[in-house]
Protein backbone atom coordinates (compact mmCIF):
# COMPACT_ATOMS: atom_id res chain seq x y z
CA UNK A 1 0.00 0.00 0.00
CA UNK A 2 2.66 2.40 0.96
CA UNK A 3 4.80 1.19 -2.47
CA UNK A 4 1.74 2.45 -4.09
CA UNK A 5 0.97 5.77 -2.73
CA UNK A 6 4.38 6.33 -3.04
CA UNK A 7 3.92 5.30 -6.82
CA UNK A 8 0.98 7.44 -7.41
CA UNK A 9 2.17 10.54 -5.23
CA UNK A 10 5.54 10.28 -7.98
CA UNK A 11 3.14 10.47 -10.92
CA UNK A 12 1.57 13.22 -9.78
CA UNK A 13 4.48 14.85 -9.22
CA UNK A 14 5.55 14.27 -12.53
CA UNK A 15 2.72 15.34 -14.24
CA UNK A 16 2.33 18.57 -12.55
CA UNK A 17 5.83 19.54 -13.25
CA UNK A 18 5.05 18.00 -16.75
CA UNK A 19 2.04 20.50 -16.52
CA UNK A 20 4.01 23.26 -15.21
CA UNK A 21 6.51 23.17 -17.89
CA UNK A 22 4.43 23.37 -20.34
CA UNK A 23 2.72 26.37 -19.31
CA UNK A 24 5.84 28.56 -18.61
CA UNK A 25 6.91 27.27 -22.44
CA UNK A 26 5.83 29.95 -24.92
CA UNK A 27 4.98 29.54 -28.34
CA UNK A 28 5.83 31.38 -31.17
CA UNK A 29 5.05 31.50 -35.20
CA UNK A 30 7.97 32.31 -37.50
CA UNK A 31 6.85 32.57 -41.19
CA UNK A 32 8.35 33.13 -44.72
CA UNK A 33 7.12 32.48 -48.48
CA UNK A 34 10.24 30.52 -49.11
CA UNK A 35 9.71 26.50 -50.39
CA UNK A 36 10.83 23.89 -48.02
CA UNK A 37 13.58 22.96 -50.19
CA UNK A 38 15.18 26.28 -50.14
CA UNK A 39 17.95 27.46 -47.05
CA UNK A 40 15.71 30.19 -46.07
CA UNK A 41 13.72 27.73 -44.89
CA UNK A 42 16.02 24.99 -43.78
CA UNK A 43 17.85 27.03 -41.72
CA UNK A 44 14.84 28.59 -39.98
CA UNK A 45 13.93 25.32 -38.80
CA UNK A 46 17.37 24.61 -37.37
CA UNK A 47 17.35 28.02 -35.45
CA UNK A 48 14.13 27.50 -33.96
CA UNK A 49 15.09 23.94 -32.53
CA UNK A 50 18.75 26.09 -31.82
CA UNK A 51 16.76 28.76 -30.15
CA UNK A 52 14.22 26.30 -27.88
CA UNK A 53 17.30 24.33 -26.89
CA UNK A 54 19.39 27.10 -26.12
CA UNK A 55 16.81 28.48 -24.09
CA UNK A 56 15.89 25.58 -22.03
CA UNK A 57 12.41 24.62 -24.02
CA UNK A 58 10.92 28.29 -22.88
CA UNK A 59 10.44 28.81 -26.41
CA UNK A 60 8.53 26.88 -28.72
CA UNK A 61 8.66 28.12 -32.37
CA UNK A 62 6.74 26.48 -35.37
CA UNK A 63 7.89 27.23 -38.72
CA UNK A 64 5.58 28.11 -41.62
CA UNK A 65 6.94 28.18 -45.16
CA UNK A 66 5.68 28.83 -48.59
CA UNK A 67 3.28 31.32 -48.10
CA UNK A 68 1.48 29.06 -45.32
CA UNK A 69 0.13 32.07 -43.39
CA UNK A 70 0.40 34.50 -45.89
CA UNK A 71 1.92 36.65 -48.85
CA UNK A 72 5.25 39.16 -47.96
CA UNK A 73 3.07 41.91 -47.29
CA UNK A 74 0.58 39.74 -44.93
CA UNK A 75 3.57 38.68 -43.01
CA UNK A 76 4.72 42.16 -42.21
CA UNK A 77 1.09 43.42 -41.36
CA UNK A 78 1.11 40.39 -39.00
CA UNK A 79 4.21 41.69 -36.73
CA UNK A 80 2.01 44.28 -36.27
CA UNK A 81 -0.97 42.90 -35.52
CA UNK A 82 0.48 40.10 -33.61
CA UNK A 83 -0.72 36.56 -35.75
CA UNK A 84 3.28 35.94 -36.64
CA UNK A 85 6.75 37.13 -34.20
CA UNK A 86 9.43 36.25 -36.62
CA UNK A 87 9.56 36.41 -40.31
CA UNK A 88 12.41 36.70 -43.23
CA UNK A 89 11.16 39.56 -45.35
CA UNK A 90 13.17 42.14 -47.92
CA UNK A 91 13.92 45.88 -46.88
CA UNK A 92 11.65 46.46 -49.87
CA UNK A 93 9.29 45.87 -47.57
CA UNK A 94 10.68 47.40 -44.23
CA UNK A 95 11.20 50.32 -46.59
CA UNK A 96 7.31 50.60 -46.51
CA UNK A 97 7.52 51.48 -42.97
CA UNK A 98 11.14 53.78 -43.32
CA UNK A 99 12.20 54.46 -46.91
CA UNK A 100 15.90 54.96 -46.05
CA UNK A 101 16.41 51.40 -45.41
CA UNK A 102 15.23 50.41 -49.39
CA UNK A 103 18.52 52.26 -50.32
CA UNK A 104 19.98 49.07 -50.66
CA UNK A 105 17.86 47.87 -53.40
CA UNK A 106 19.27 50.89 -55.57
CA UNK A 107 20.77 49.06 -58.31
CA UNK A 108 24.88 48.57 -58.29
CA UNK A 109 24.90 49.72 -55.14
CA UNK A 110 26.87 46.29 -53.75
CA UNK A 111 29.57 45.40 -55.72
CA UNK A 112 29.36 41.85 -54.23
CA UNK A 113 28.11 39.39 -51.74
CA UNK A 114 31.43 40.30 -49.23
CA UNK A 115 30.60 43.29 -49.59
CA UNK A 116 26.47 43.55 -48.71
CA UNK A 117 27.93 41.31 -45.50
CA UNK A 118 30.00 43.69 -44.67
CA UNK A 119 27.62 46.48 -45.27
CA UNK A 120 25.57 44.61 -42.15
CA UNK A 121 28.35 45.17 -39.71
CA UNK A 122 28.67 48.83 -40.30
CA UNK A 123 27.71 51.74 -38.90
CA UNK A 124 25.31 53.10 -41.68
CA UNK A 125 23.68 49.57 -41.34
CA UNK A 126 22.80 49.71 -37.66
CA UNK A 127 21.53 53.40 -38.42
CA UNK A 128 19.28 52.21 -40.67
CA UNK A 129 18.21 49.61 -38.93
CA UNK A 130 17.23 51.48 -35.69
CA UNK A 131 15.26 54.32 -37.88
CA UNK A 132 13.34 51.08 -39.00
CA UNK A 133 12.97 49.65 -35.77
CA UNK A 134 11.45 53.29 -34.62
CA UNK A 135 9.10 53.65 -37.59
CA UNK A 136 8.13 50.15 -37.23
CA UNK A 137 8.81 48.99 -33.67
CA UNK A 138 10.35 46.08 -35.07
CA UNK A 139 13.59 44.68 -34.77
CA UNK A 140 16.03 43.42 -37.29
CA UNK A 141 18.06 40.55 -35.62
CA UNK A 142 19.97 39.13 -38.71
CA UNK A 143 20.48 39.78 -42.70
CA UNK A 144 21.12 36.57 -45.35
CA UNK A 145 22.75 37.24 -48.77
CA UNK A 146 19.26 35.84 -51.23
CA UNK A 147 21.75 36.24 -54.58
CA UNK A 148 22.31 38.55 -56.94
CA UNK A 149 19.75 39.30 -59.53
CA UNK A 150 20.33 38.45 -63.35
CA UNK A 151 17.96 38.86 -66.16
CA UNK A 152 16.47 36.46 -68.51
CA UNK A 153 15.23 36.85 -71.85
CA UNK A 154 14.54 35.68 -75.14
CA UNK A 155 16.23 38.38 -77.10
CA UNK A 156 20.00 38.85 -76.81
CA UNK A 157 20.82 41.61 -74.10
CA UNK A 158 24.66 42.95 -74.10
CA UNK A 159 23.88 46.63 -73.37
CA UNK A 160 21.57 48.53 -71.76
CA UNK A 161 20.41 49.97 -75.17
CA UNK A 162 19.48 45.87 -75.75
CA UNK A 163 16.39 46.26 -73.57
CA UNK A 164 14.68 48.88 -74.84
CA UNK A 165 11.07 47.86 -75.37
CA UNK A 166 11.27 44.43 -73.83
CA UNK A 167 8.27 42.94 -71.89
CA UNK A 168 9.89 42.04 -68.75
CA UNK A 169 8.42 41.38 -65.98
CA UNK A 170 9.77 42.92 -62.51
CA UNK A 171 8.39 42.85 -58.97
CA UNK A 172 6.00 45.92 -58.39
CA UNK A 173 9.21 47.64 -55.98
CA UNK A 174 10.24 50.93 -57.02
CA UNK A 175 13.92 50.04 -56.82
CA UNK A 176 13.72 46.98 -58.96
CA UNK A 177 12.20 48.80 -61.37
CA UNK A 178 14.95 51.13 -62.04
CA UNK A 179 17.02 49.37 -64.07
CA UNK A 180 14.98 47.74 -66.65
CA UNK A 181 13.21 51.41 -66.90
CA UNK A 182 16.31 53.54 -67.25
CA UNK A 183 17.40 51.23 -69.86
CA UNK A 184 13.64 51.28 -71.41
CA UNK A 185 12.05 48.07 -71.08
CA UNK A 186 8.35 48.19 -70.68
CA UNK A 187 7.90 46.12 -66.92
CA UNK A 188 4.90 44.30 -66.15
CA UNK A 189 4.03 42.97 -62.19
CA UNK A 190 3.13 39.33 -62.87
CA UNK A 191 2.34 37.71 -59.27
CA UNK A 192 5.47 35.30 -58.88
CA UNK A 193 3.77 32.10 -58.64
CA UNK A 194 2.51 32.94 -62.78
CA UNK A 195 5.67 34.11 -63.57
CA UNK A 196 6.99 31.11 -66.06
CA UNK A 197 3.54 30.63 -67.51
CA UNK A 198 3.59 34.25 -69.00
CA UNK A 199 7.38 33.52 -69.97
CA UNK A 200 5.97 30.15 -71.63
CA UNK A 201 2.88 31.87 -73.31
CA UNK A 202 4.94 34.96 -74.35
CA UNK A 203 2.98 37.82 -72.26
CA UNK A 204 6.55 38.56 -71.06
CA UNK A 205 9.50 37.88 -72.80
CA UNK A 206 12.14 38.78 -70.07
CA UNK A 207 12.30 38.52 -66.07
CA UNK A 208 14.88 39.13 -63.53
CA UNK A 209 16.29 36.93 -60.49
CA UNK A 210 18.87 35.14 -58.97
CA UNK A 211 20.51 32.51 -60.52
CA UNK A 212 19.41 29.99 -57.73
CA UNK A 213 15.84 31.15 -58.38
CA UNK A 214 15.99 31.25 -62.15
CA UNK A 215 17.19 27.19 -61.89
CA UNK A 216 14.27 26.35 -58.96
CA UNK A 217 11.77 27.90 -60.85
CA UNK A 218 12.91 26.31 -64.37
CA UNK A 219 12.67 29.71 -65.88
CA UNK A 220 15.73 28.88 -68.31
CA UNK A 221 13.22 25.93 -69.78
CA UNK A 222 11.23 29.35 -71.40
CA UNK A 223 14.14 31.45 -71.88
CA UNK A 224 17.18 31.13 -74.28
CA UNK A 225 19.34 34.16 -72.64
CA UNK A 226 20.90 34.61 -69.57
CA UNK A 227 22.60 38.15 -69.02
CA UNK A 228 24.52 38.71 -65.90
CA UNK A 229 23.60 41.76 -65.20
CA UNK A 230 23.98 41.69 -61.74
CA UNK A 231 22.16 44.30 -60.90
CA UNK A 232 21.15 43.93 -57.29
CA UNK A 233 22.62 42.06 -54.69
CA UNK A 234 19.73 41.04 -52.45
CA UNK A 235 19.07 39.92 -49.23
CA UNK A 236 16.40 39.08 -46.93
CA UNK A 237 15.99 40.24 -43.20
CA UNK A 238 15.13 38.04 -39.63
CA UNK A 239 12.69 40.18 -37.84
CA UNK A 240 11.28 39.83 -34.67
CA UNK A 241 8.15 41.77 -33.85
CA UNK A 242 7.60 44.74 -31.53
CA UNK A 243 5.59 42.63 -29.08
CA UNK A 244 7.97 39.62 -28.59
CA UNK A 245 10.92 41.59 -28.65
CA UNK A 246 9.36 43.81 -25.88
CA UNK A 247 9.04 40.78 -23.88
CA UNK A 248 12.56 39.53 -24.44
CA UNK A 249 15.19 39.31 -20.88
CA UNK A 250 18.78 40.66 -22.28
CA UNK A 251 19.61 36.97 -22.13
CA UNK A 252 16.97 35.60 -24.70
CA UNK A 253 16.91 39.29 -26.75
CA UNK A 254 21.01 37.53 -26.78
CA UNK A 255 20.36 34.13 -28.01
CA UNK A 256 17.57 34.87 -30.72
CA UNK A 257 20.11 37.41 -31.97
CA UNK A 258 23.32 35.08 -31.79
CA UNK A 259 21.13 32.74 -33.45
CA UNK A 260 19.43 34.00 -36.24
CA UNK A 261 22.91 35.29 -37.33
CA UNK A 262 24.78 32.09 -37.43
CA UNK A 263 21.44 30.69 -39.10
CA UNK A 264 21.73 33.67 -41.96
CA UNK A 265 25.55 32.66 -42.31
CA UNK A 266 24.86 29.05 -43.08
CA UNK A 267 22.25 30.42 -45.72
CA UNK A 268 24.66 32.63 -47.16
CA UNK A 269 27.23 30.04 -47.28
CA UNK A 270 25.00 27.67 -49.06
CA UNK A 271 23.14 30.47 -51.86
CA UNK A 272 27.26 31.36 -52.69
CA UNK A 273 28.37 28.15 -53.22
CA UNK A 274 24.83 26.91 -55.62
CA UNK A 275 25.24 30.62 -57.63
CA UNK A 276 29.55 29.73 -57.86
CA UNK A 277 28.27 26.46 -60.10
CA UNK A 278 25.13 27.70 -61.85
CA UNK A 279 26.64 29.42 -64.90
CA UNK A 280 28.51 26.07 -65.83
CA UNK A 281 25.20 24.26 -65.13
CA UNK A 282 22.90 26.76 -67.74
CA UNK A 283 25.59 26.39 -70.33
CA UNK A 284 25.35 22.33 -70.30
CA UNK A 285 21.99 23.40 -71.04
CA UNK A 286 23.01 25.21 -73.81
CA UNK A 287 21.50 28.10 -72.82
CA UNK A 288 23.68 31.33 -73.57
CA UNK A 289 25.18 33.31 -71.14
CA UNK A 290 26.54 36.47 -71.54
CA UNK A 291 29.17 38.75 -69.56
CA UNK A 292 28.16 42.50 -69.92
CA UNK A 293 29.57 46.04 -68.93
CA UNK A 294 28.02 46.70 -65.77
CA UNK A 295 29.88 50.30 -66.11
CA UNK A 296 27.06 50.71 -69.44
CA UNK A 297 23.86 49.85 -67.13
CA UNK A 298 24.93 51.67 -63.48
CA UNK A 299 25.46 54.87 -65.92
CA UNK A 300 22.21 54.76 -66.94
CA UNK A 301 20.80 54.15 -64.09
CA UNK A 302 22.22 57.02 -62.18
CA UNK A 303 21.57 59.05 -64.74
CA UNK A 304 18.10 58.65 -65.32
CA UNK A 305 16.89 57.29 -61.83
CA UNK A 306 17.61 59.55 -59.24
CA UNK A 307 17.66 58.27 -55.24
CA UNK A 308 15.65 60.50 -53.92
CA UNK A 309 12.43 59.32 -56.38
CA UNK A 310 12.93 56.67 -53.81
CA UNK A 311 13.04 58.54 -50.49
CA UNK A 312 16.59 57.39 -50.45
CA UNK A 313 19.38 59.77 -49.15
CA UNK A 314 22.54 60.56 -51.15
CA UNK A 315 24.62 60.28 -47.54
CA UNK A 316 23.52 56.51 -46.92
CA UNK A 317 24.24 55.56 -50.38
CA UNK A 318 27.74 57.09 -50.44
CA UNK A 319 28.58 55.16 -47.14
CA UNK A 320 27.47 52.14 -48.12
CA UNK A 321 29.70 52.60 -51.42
CA UNK A 322 32.48 53.53 -49.51
CA UNK A 323 32.64 50.32 -47.56
CA UNK A 324 35.12 48.26 -48.06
Amino acid sequence: MKFRLTAFLGATAAILASALAAQAQTALKWAHVYETSEPFHTESVWAAKEIEKRTNGRYKIDVFPASQLGKEADLNQGLKLGTVDLIISGSSFAAREYAPIGVTYYPYTFRSPEHLIAYTKSDVFKRLAAGYEKASGNHITAVTYYGTRHTTSNRPISKCADMAGLKMRVPDVPAYLAMPRACGANTTPIAFAEVYLALQNGTVEAQENPLTTIEAKKFYEVQKHIVLTGHIVDHLNTLVSKSLWAKLSDEDKKIFTEVTQEAAERSTKIIEEREKGLVATFKEKGISVTEIDKADFEANVRQKVALKDFGYKQEDWDAIRAIK
